[in-house]
């Protein structure tokens, strides 16, 4: 039987970062109840017209059931394949049918919450609570970004068609054919700054994520190596339970795989954030999805004019630049399959 996860939102402690303790132990971390009732309303109203498009054929950016890594071909749907993830929230074009839903997905991936927690993990300061200052939005976050890097927004999705899906074994930007001596020299050392924090915020209830926790910060064991790459269960893995609204936050090299159930409805919003001095080491993770094609497009009007916008800009300015520097060269792809 699979172990459930019992981590939560940190007690109040002497520890000054105890998100980023709790990421560094266990490799995730869960933040109960990051959306309010409205917020989470608002978001599960835009997300589903937005997957009934794309389940309808009328976005090419998704992932297909059969296909765990990009990149993924949009023209298989509808007819042809199901989905099991809606790519790219914030791309100018996406096929909205209400006129505020992309400002749903904008003040979604902003959030204050999200941002906080991903300023401790990426151990930057957080500017919350220091006054309101010049821009008179009272929000805290600095004209620059305070040192993060937009990147990516996605949505995971129920996989149609009747039939549920799962992912093998895996860490994102680590292949399964590494080397322990490999996997050792790219996987985080101790007390080692992280340059992303990526995160997933459901809509519904969730359970589709199981991870081994301390796997984060070393090399895979040789049972790990000879199992079957669907293996369930793995030794030592649990499953993170979330509650619509809950997020966790988690390390992309913890040893992961997602189990999704065609018969359970699934939107869980899946992003993430860099720091502004990692933006080499995340060039492919980040790029291979495409997202420099349409950054400067994206339209962040519905911040309003404060410093909420003007850090958005900034987040985004970086990642722009992340996408000129390697303009012209082929970033590849993380994993295969």
């Amino acid at each position: 039987m699979t172990a459930e996860t019992t981590t939560t939102t940190p007690s109040p402690s002497p520890d000054p970062h105890p998100h980023l303790t709790a990421l560094r132990r266990d490799g995730f971390v869960i933040v109960r109840s990051l959306l309010t009732p409205a917020e989470l309303a608002d978001l599960r109203a835009a997300a589903g017209r937005l997957t009934a498009a794309a389940r309808a054929g009328a976005w090419p950016y998704v992932r297909t059931v059969g296909k765990q890594f990009p990149p993924w071909d949009g023209s298989l749907v509808p007819s042809r394949a199901g989905i099991w993830g809606v790519q790219h929230l914030l791309h100018p074009d996406l096929p909205v049918q209400e006129e505020g839903d992309r400002g749903v997905f904008v003040r979604a991936y902003f959030h204050a919450g999200v941002l906080r927690v991903a300023r401790e993990l990426l151990s930057l300061s957080d500017a919350e609570g220091e006054g309101e200052g010049e821009g008179g939005d009272g929000d805290g976050e600095g004209d620059d970004g305070d040192g993060l890097t937009m990147e990516l927004f996605n949505m995971l999705v129920r996989p149609d068609g009747g039939r549920g899906f799962a992912l093998r074994w895996h860490r994102d930007d680590i292949p399964a054919t590494a080397t322990a001596e490999e996997e050792a020299a790219r996987l985080k050392k101790p007390g080692e700054p992280y340059v992303h924090t990526q995160w997933n915020l459901p809509l519904y209830d969730d359970d589709s994520l199981i991870v081994v926790p301390g796997s984060h910060a070393r090399p895979r064991t040789d049972a790990e190596r000879a199992a079957d790459p669907y293996a369930d269960p793995l030794e030592g893995q649990v499953t993170v339970r979330l509650n619509a609204g809950d997020c966790v936050f988690y390390d992309n090299n913890i040893l992961h795989r997602g189990v999704y159930d065609a018969e359970k409805e699934r939107m869980t919003l899946h992003g993430s954030v860099g720091h502004v001095n990692g933006s080499r080491e995340r060039a492919r993770n980040v790029l291979q999805h495409g997202v420099a094609e349409w950054v400067d497009r994206c339209d962040f009007s519905v911040l309003g004019e404060g410093k909420k916008r003007r850090m958005a800009e900034a987040m985004r300015r970086r990642l722009i630049e992340l996408g000129r520097e390697n303009q012209g060269r082929d970033v590849g792809y993380s994993l295969e399959g």
